[in-house]
């Protein structure tokens, strides 16, 4: 933990602030080790304070690392008591930085410190180069999928509800200690797209059955002890299209390329370049939809987009995805993705379940 407070507060310092106030739940838990409703302030010696509500102090206590915790009243802000414990230690602050979503919040720290910067610059700039702790996390995370894939190969059936399919694979997460991610814009916790439905990429999992021929996109995203790992792998119902086929081996070697070329010193836009120019040669282009990837870490999108326009050079430490896809309207898609870890030399892959297309 102390040594996140350094690389944040380094980070702080490149835009001239000494102190760092969270309110985000991934940023708390980053500053303190705990997740929850509460406020958190990271000051320049390295101390920190937690604000919660008294409903939220003891697990804060319980659940935090070297940090003073202090009870938010009902119906007051977290901000005021953290600035009221340390008006008289000699460790005001005089530039704070803080990724602040509120607006009222916001004015009521301009008033206490004029000229607050709102930015999660500093958070994910440290956030991006992974620990041995969080490593051992996210790979950790990154076996759960794979049992959860193996468990899918041997459900997966003609017949079968996407939700059903659904149902088997989160009871599993949980039975493992991990659960859904809860993005804001699906209804979902995972994707899980048989033949057309499969074309969209954030496809919104439904009652439609299995279908002998179709191609099956399962999307798993799951938060374990806070982290976050992402893979896709697409199966087959029974004998499928000899376009099916084709377009299954073009997606493949895509990802097998794009993973080739990540290293440390080698930008992002490079490493989308490789998968989205492999697609193009095989005349499919237009059917590559999205980025070839992001970061994952606490957030299942969060530094470095791995995006066309994204000159970010990779650095040992930083774990991101490589997800290409081909998705063709009312027929079908096909995505490969690994979460990958990229290290001196290059890199290493989370995920160890083939990504030879199974038949079901």
């Amino acid at each position: 933990m102390n040594s996140r407070r350094k690389s944040l507060l380094k980070e702080a310092g490149k835009m001239d602030c000494d102190t760092l106030v969270a309110f985000r739940p991934e940023n708390v838990f980053y500053m303190t080790g705990f997740w929850g409703d509460a406020a958190a302030m990271l000051r320049q010696d390295g101390s920190t304070i937690i604000a919660a509500p008294e409903l939220e102090v003891e697990r804060a206590k319980d659940e935090s690392e070297d940090c003073e915790v202090v009870t938010t009243p009902i119906g007051q802000g977290p901000v005021k008591n953290m600035f009221d414990q340390i008006k008289n230690d000699g460790l005001n602050p005089s530039a704070v930085c803080t990724d602040c979503p509120d607006y009222k919040t916001m004015t009521y720290l301009n008033k206490v410190v004029p000229g607050v910067q709102q930015t999660q610059d500093p958070f994910y700039a440290a956030r991006m180069i992974k620990d041995a702790g969080e490593i051992r996390i996210l790979r950790q995370a990154s076996e759960i999928i794979d049992e959860l894939f193996e468990l899918c190969s041997q459900n997966l059936q003609k017949g079968q509800r996407e939700s059903e399919l659904q149902a088997v694979l989160m009871a599993e997460a949980a039975s493992r200690e991990a659960f859904d991610v809860g993005y804001a814009s699906t209804l979902n916790p995972l994707i899980i797209a048989g033949g057309p439905n499969g074309a969209m990429p954030h496809a919104q999992v439904s009652g439609r059955k299995f279908e002998r021929g179709d191609l099956v996109v399962v999307d798993l995203t799951l938060r374990y002890k806070g982290y976050v790992s992402d893979a896709t792998r697409t199966f087959a119902v029974g004998k499928i299209s000899e376009e099916a086929r084709v377009t299954y081996e073009t997606v493949l070697e895509s990802q097998m390329q794009g993973l080739q070329s990540v290293r440390p010193g080698v930008s992002c836009g490079k490493v989308d370049a490789t998968c989205r120019r492999y697609i193009e040669k095989q005349g499919s282009g237009q059917y590559f939809i999205h980025s070839t990837g992001h970061g994952v870490g606490l957030e299942v999108h969060e530094p470095p987009a791995v995006s066309a326009a994204n000159k970010t050079r990779l650095r040992g430490g930083m774990t991101i995805t490589v997800e290409p896809g081909i998705y063709i309207a009312g027929k079908f898609g096909v995505r490969i993705e690994d979460s990958l870890l990229v290290r001196q030399g290059g890199h290493d892959v989370l995920h160890k379940f083939t990504k030879e297309l199974l038949t079901v």
